[in-house]
């Protein structure tokens, strides 16, 4: 008999408990978790626009779309020209996902970019292995390529004037370079309804800034906490970073 066709015969409260269990492969608990509460939280904001800053070769991106169901705006900023190329072959035939070859920096204009020898590590900050060693092989400068640069107020500005958005979420994934691009536009940062940034623990680049110094930065700006997102699963059991999801204070029910 089919598992379904039993399942019916149960009491009611059994056949819903079989029908709502999913099995999780241990290995993929954190980005199920990531997953899961991403989409709660894009469609409670009512999302219509996300900058994926630090966008690799377009995996955040491309799990909003498989994964979390999120249908608007992506607009995904990759400096390095390998890995922006790559990012716009998986953006092809999304009429909805821009891929922008640019750094979301301090400033506008031009800036050195550090390519690590694996790229997911690359970034406009110099690595530093003084708290960790693990990844002195993977997070290792192999060359440097000028990128032009643009501060997040710049980006939001012109973005918006062309495409008319209004809901946008902030992403930022910029290996240590997070915080300082908060700094350099905090004015405008109200305009985002909710934020995930990745959160230093352990030091892995030089302008890394400690986990509670940027959740306070982000505080400031008026956001509160929604999640955190541990990424340890690579060097278990110790914690060298975590994502954080915050969400605009005043959009969070008591």
């Amino acid at each position: 008999m089919h598992v379904f066709q039993r399942a019916q015969r149960l009491p009611k409260r059994v056949s819903a408990l079989i029908k709502n269990t999913t099995l999780v492969d241990k290995r993929k608990l954190y980005p199920i978790w990531e997953q899961t509460h991403l989409s709660k939280l894009l469609t409670y904001l009512d999302v219509d626009c996300v900058f994926d800053i630090g966008a690799n070769q377009g995996q955040y991106a491309t799990m909003l779309r498989k994964k979390a169901g999120y249908k608007g705006f992506i607009f995904s900023f990759e400096p390095n020209p390998h890995d922006a190329r790559i990012a716009r072959d998986h953006a092809k035939g999304d009429d909805k996902w821009i891929v922008d070859e640019i750094a979301v920096s301090e400033e506008d204009g031009e800036a050195q970019f550090n390519v690590m020898r694996a790229s997911e590590f690359s970034s406009l900050s110099m690595p530093s292995h003084e708290d960790v060693q693990l990844f002195r092989g993977m997070n290792s400068v192999i060359e440097t390529v000028a990128v032009r640069t643009e501060r997040l107020e710049t980006a939001l500005q012109r973005l918006r004037a062309k495409y008319l958005f209004k809901r946008p979420f902030l992403k930022m994934d910029t290996q240590g370079f997070d915080v300082k691009i908060v700094k350099s536009s905090e004015n405008i940062m109200r305009q985002f309804v909710g934020l995930q940034s990745e959160l230093a623990i352990a030091k892995l680049y030089t302008d890394s800034v400690d986990f509670r110094e940027a959740i306070t930065v982000y505080e400031r700006c008026g956001f509160s906490l929604s999640a955190f997102v541990p990424n340890n699963s690579g060097h278990f059991p110790h914690l060298l970073e975590t994502d954080c999801v915050m969400i605009r204070s005043d959009l969070a029910k008591d």
